[in-house]
């Protein structure tokens, strides 16, 4: 969440928990002290997630040329503190997943997304908490296949409309939504940036070095700089719409969901958000600047990907699958119930991400393949950070 050149104080300011840039960080919490021994582990958690070896999203920009691990992570730290928040505060949790790609064949939702948000909604139902999934119509038959896959109750997936301005305000309104002390998107595509946007992050940034004293040679020294190079690189056509790391609209297929988080201060102020991605385009995002997500992305398309959603707690993975089974791992542990996480091998996980693709369908987000892989890796590939997980938490892969 820093730039290159930015002081010691400020990276270590700009990585405290929840993230600087969600003006909902001042709402009431009761945050858990966590051992040290604790602590660790979930670092090694977020470390096996913290890895792209298809060199395709936000965590390949951290390594260099030999594939070795740069010594900061974006979002270092936001695993633990969202894990924290939900074993201590979690009682009614709704998850938005679904990514649709129409350009597949057939065009269907992706394989990164359900599942996890699937295993994280079992996890936290195993530990008592009243978790539901939350979709749209596109992205509903890939998604009811991963919940079918595993026993999830249908009474506990709700599917929007395409066009869902109403519905999301019925949501939250719903018998369901009261009393929900979470709102967690999992590989959701939420809009991109506007000037305002940018600019208030801007405003934020600067005053951050301001008050930490180090904009000397930091990028941030001129005042409104994402700025300036956000309206030079960024057309107005591509102002806050749902883009594809192509940089391609899928507005017509993708349902506002996001309204979702933008509203619940309103309805819910205590409810915390959580958000999980990958790419750069997920909701929750928007808690990293825009410039640094920029400088990170590939391609001239690069400044219209990022999403301008902010969540309180924002986890970065190399896939969006890894981060929401890391932050299932860590609530259990938190909770101490890691016996359930002993059931998911390597083999069940296999079947049920083959289950998905004949039944749902569901394809792979970057081949567009219809095929049991996630994010253009071989599943051996893709399951190898649960592998880790799962042996730390003292259980066989």
């Amino acid at each position: 969440m820093t730039f290159p050149g930015m002081g010691t104080r400020m990276a270590e300011a700009m990585s405290d928990e929840p993230n600087q840039f969600d003006s909902r960080r001042t709402r009431p919490q009761v945050e858990p002290a966590m051992s040290t021994e604790h602590a660790e582990l979930i670092d090694e958690f977020e470390r096996f997630i913290h890895r792209d070896p298809a060199r395709r999203g936000l965590c390949a920009s951290e390594l260099d040329d030999s594939g070795q691990a740069a010594p900061r992570r974006l979002g270092a730290g936001q695993l633990a503190a969202a894990a924290a928040n939900l074993a201590q505060n979690a009682q009614r949790v709704a998850i938005v997943t679904g990514f649709f790609i129409p350009h597949a064949q057939p065009p269907c939702a992706e394989t990164d997304g359900p599942p996890g948000s699937l295993f994280l909604a079992h996890c936290l139902r195993e530990l008592g908490v009243d978790a539901a999934i939350v979709t749209d119509g596109p992205c509903a038959p890939a998604v009811r296949a991963a919940a079918d896959g595993i026993g999830f109750p249908a009474d506990r997936l709700f599917v929007a409309p395409l066009m869902a301005d109403a519905w999301c305000d019925e949501f939250l309104q719903s018998e369901f939504a009261r009393g929900l002390t979470h709102l967690v998107a999992i590989e959701r595509v939420g809009p991109s940036h506007t000037p305002e946007s940018v600019g208030k992050s801007d405003e934020l940034l600067v005053a951050s070095c301001e008050k930490d004293k180090v904009l000397e040679n930091s990028p941030l020294a001129t005042h409104n700089s994402q700025l300036l190079a956000f309206l030079a690189d960024v057309a107005p056509e591509h102002h806050n719409h749902c883009h594809n790391m192509r940089g391609n609209c899928i507005d017509a297929h993708t349902a506002p969901l996001h309204l979702l988080f933008e509203r619940l201060p309103t309805l819910h102020p205590t409810a915390r958000t959580i958000g999980v991605g990958d790419g750069g385009n997920e909701i929750g995002m928007g808690a990293i600047p825009w410039a640094e997500l920029r400088h990170r992305l590939v391609g001239e398309q690069g400044g219209r990907v990022p999403c301008r959603i902010a969540c309180d707690f924002n986890i970065v993975a190399g896939t969006s699958n890894w981060g929401a089974m890391a932050l299932a791992a860590a609530v259990c542990l938190l909770r101490n119930r890691l016996d359930v996480l002993q059931p998911w091998t390597r083999e069940r996980h296999r079947d049920w991400l083959e289950h998905l693709v004949e039944n749902g369908p569901a394809v792979d987000g970057v081949t567009g393949r219809r095929e049991a892989t996630v994010d253009g890796l071989p599943f051996l590939t893709y399951i190898q950070p649960w592998e880790g997980i799962l042996r730390r938490s003292g259980f066989s892969a």
